[in-house]
């Protein structure tokens, strides 16, 4: 399901655009978090039902050449094994994917051209047409097929990429996750909750992280301040501050994430999110607060509604 990793991401765009509307209520955060996951599960139930809506458009494409005014032999005869895939039947079948659909309604996206598009495409492919020219109804291939057009049909198509793009703004930041979570999904689909994109251990961690940060802003600020030396608070890059607010709520109120695991992941998401300099300069400042909390025996990690 979704890392913890990604956690920090959603939590770091909740408190950027609180202080883009200078809103520091907790409530009000807690709502936009839960939006961004919202998000993320509407992304991935979308990436399903595309996955399945482009295999069953096998059959789709077998009507349509069959009815033409002169169809060829070619046309009569299109292999539509793709549509009866077991795995697609599987899936299209299961109770908790029905539901989840019917809560999101993936279907009132504007795909159908896509899909056609994208299916005209994977008709030609190698992979495609080894996978129709044998009989067998095996359970491996059924998987890898799916796998395929997944993994290295659509998620490398730039067509594909920015159809995505232009339905779910998150898909930049998702779409690593998104591919661990469909490929899991297709490799166990009966052991996948939809309603349970968040495990309640992250959501947990999520709610109380966000809330650490808004509520213990003045103690973490009184860790970082002293370390800016020469640097207006002011002027440093918003995603900067926050993600040393985050760091610095995690060394404080996080009892069971190592200090080195929260330093390491907050280099990263400055590199990825903030200035190229960023990475370089929370990590100076994360590294300098940890070792002053160590030798200031100030490393008592508590949780932040008690402290």
């Amino acid at each position: 399901m979704i890392t913890r990793r990604n956690i920090r991401v959603k939590i770091m765009q909740t408190l950027y655009s609180l202080e883009a509307q200078d809103n520091q209520k907790t409530g009000d955060a807690q709502r936009i978090l839960q939006k961004h996951f919202d998000q993320s599960g509407q992304l991935l139930i979308y990436l399903i039902f595309f996955l399945t809506e482009l295999a069953r458009y096998a059959e789709t494409d077998s009507l349509r050449r069959s009815s033409k005014h002169l169809p060829s032999e070619l046309d009569k005869n299109v292999n539509t094994k793709l549509a009866g895939n077991q795995l697609l039947w599987k899936i299209l079948e299961q109770e908790s994917y029905q539901k989840i659909v019917k809560k999101y309604k993936p279907e009132l996206n504007d795909h159908a051209d896509m899909v056609r598009k994208l299916y005209l495409e994977l008709r030609d492919t190698d992979v495609y047409r080894t996978y129709i020219s044998e009989n067998s109804r095996d359970r491996k291939p059924e998987k890898e097929i799916l796998e395929y057009i997944f993994n290295d049909f659509l998620l490398p198509n730039e067509a594909f990429e920015s159809h995505l793009e232009e339905i779910f703004p998150n898909w930049g930041d998702d779409a690593e996750m998104m591919q661990k979570l469909v490929s899991g999904y297709l490799n166990k689909t009966t052991a996948f909750n939809f309603e349970e994109i968040v495990s309640p251990d992250k959501a947990l961690f999520a709610r109380e992280l966000l809330s650490a940060v808004l509520e213990k802003k003045e103690v973490t600020m009184e860790l970082i301040r002293p370390k800016l030396k020469n640097w207006d608070a002011d002027r440093i890059a918003t995603l900067d501050m926050i993600f040393m607010q985050m760091g610095v709520c995690e060394f404080l109120f996080f009892e069971t994430i190592p200090p080195k695991v929260t330093i390491n992941e907050y280099i990263d998401l400055a590199k990825d999110y903030s200035t190229p300099l960023s990475g370089q300069f929370v990590n100076g400042i994360l590294d300098n607060i940890h070792k002053d909390l160590v030798t200031e025996n100030k490393m008592h990690k508590v949780n932040f509604k008690t402290s």
